[in-house]
């Protein structure tokens, strides 16, 4: 099947797991990486700018190369990632015969059920996708890794940055 019978939800959402037979496990291997004990003077959000339904595959490859630019330069201790959304909807697919001899694909039956074949996630507009926690001196690497993980979703993303604020300090009276 293309893409972009993925992309956009249509039936309701088939989530419950533990009704469904062949259930696929999540592609997504960590949500978390970096070094989650240091306190991190900027936090850059990777932000979805429409309402789209996205598969697992996406999300994992999207982890990956943020991680790869982050990890190259920082370390595992010079940052903190955060996969912000989960595949939970089952994607569901009717396989047709496809054979040698065919020269066109079959229709098959209208709204045929399926079998599960994967996961996806169902992203709103405006919602965030990933975290990024950095220093000040990092700031321009966070945005070149996010702008790079942007390229592997199917749609279209902006990143904001905002400043942490820091624990306000005890007055004593």
């Amino acid at each position: 099947m293309k893409g972009k019978n993925y992309r956009i939800s249509k039936a309701n959402v088939y989530t419950r797991a533990k009704y469904i037979h062949g259930n696929p496990v999540s592609k997504i291997v960590k949500f978390s990486m970096g070094d989650t004990k240091v306190n991190y003077d900027y936090k850059i959000t990777l932000i979805s700018q429409m309402k789209i339904q996205v598969r697992h595959n996406a999300l994992e490859a999207a982890r990956i190369s943020a991680n790869k630019v982050l990890s190259d330069k920082l370390g595992d201790t010079g940052y903190l990632m955060r996969i912000r959304v989960y595949p939970h909807v089952i994607l569901r697919e009717n396989k047709m015969i496809a054979t040698a001899g065919a020269d066109r694909l079959q229709e098959g039956m209208r709204r045929a059920f399926g079998k599960p074949t994967s996961r996806g996630a169902r992203i709103k507009q405006n919602q965030e996708l990933i975290d990024v926690f950095v220093n000040e001196s990092s700031l321009q690497l966070a945005k070149k890794a996010l702008t790079a993980c942007s390229k592997k979703l199917p749609m279209t993303c902006s990143i904001t940055v905002e400043r942490i604020n820091e624990a306000p300090k005890q007055i004593e009276a």
